[in-house]
């Protein structure tokens, strides 16, 4: 599996898969989440409202996956995923861990051979950016994602693109 970081705008990628730090609500908020639902338009949205009113009533948990159509982005898919808050008091590794894990699962389980993940939990959710690469390459590295073949890390600013550089180096 080829992985690279680049630094860009997430919702411009052409990759099948397009991994969304989103909330548990799944309908869409700030930073990244509100990014991508806004250059998906109203389809991402209404799919999300479906999977609130079918089999995630409660929202989705912090460290799981579930994926959707992308709308009007370039990619096929959206793959959303909860990471931990940090203000809140979710500080387990093993919680970020799982939510790039649960999300290659899930990009595989698709047939995506392209994913495009953001610093999850890297911004408002309050994780240092060190700390968010370091466990997001050793993540994708050691996961078991059958037929990706690619996974880059689109990052917002010079500080985060840096992180993660050094990390994969």
């Amino acid at each position: 599996m080829r992985i690279e970081a680049v630094a860009g705008d997430i919702t411009t990628q052409s990759v099948d898969a397009i991994v969304n730090a989103a909330n548990s609500s799944l309908l869409g908020g700030g930073g990244v989440d509100g990014a991508i639902h806004r250059a998906a338009g109203p389809a991402l949205l209404a799919e999300c409202e479906q999977l609130r009113a079918t089999t995630h009533r409660d929202g989705l948990p912090v460290g799981h996956a579930v994926a959707t159509g992308a709308g009007n982005l370039p990619a096929r898919w959206v793959i959303h995923t909860v990471g931990p808050n940090r203000h809140a008091g979710q500080t387990d590794p093993a919680l970020l861990a799982s939510a790039f894990s649960a999300s290659l699962a899930v990009a595989s389980g698709l047939g995506a051979t392209s994913v495009a993940f953001p610093a999850i939990s890297g911004g408002v959710y309050g994780w240092a950016m060190g700390e968010v690469a370091e466990i997001a390459v050793a993540t994708v590295r050691d996961a078991d994602a059958r037929g990706v073949e690619t996974v880059r890390f689109v990052l917002f600013g010079a500080d985060a693109l840096a992180e993660f550089r050094a990390r994969l180096a």
